[in-house]
């Protein structure tokens, strides 16, 4: 999970190599984030398998799944 620094919003996603699809959202590679760099990393967890990994993904960017990131991240010193 990575956060703007511009306005605090966040977005979740899935990647083998975090630093470099972090330097990817940050080089305005991605359409939908590159409106608000600079992106910080806040938060990212390891899993065995691509699927277990989709799964939390798809978790995270549900609407019980965003309720989780704004109690845990949002107002915090994380990020």
């Amino acid at each position: 999970m990575i956060r703007s620094e511009i306005d605090g919003r966040f977005y979740v996603g899935l990647t083998e190599n975090v630093e470099r699809r972090l330097k990817q959202h940050n080089s305005k590679k991605t359409k939908s984030t590159k409106g608000y760099i600079p992106w910080k990393l806040c938060f990212f967890e390891t899993f065995e398998t691509r699927i277990e990994a989709r799964k939390r993904e798809i978790y995270l960017k549900s609407g019980v799944g965003k309720e989780y990131i704004k109690q845990n991240w949002s107002g915090s010193s994380v990020g």
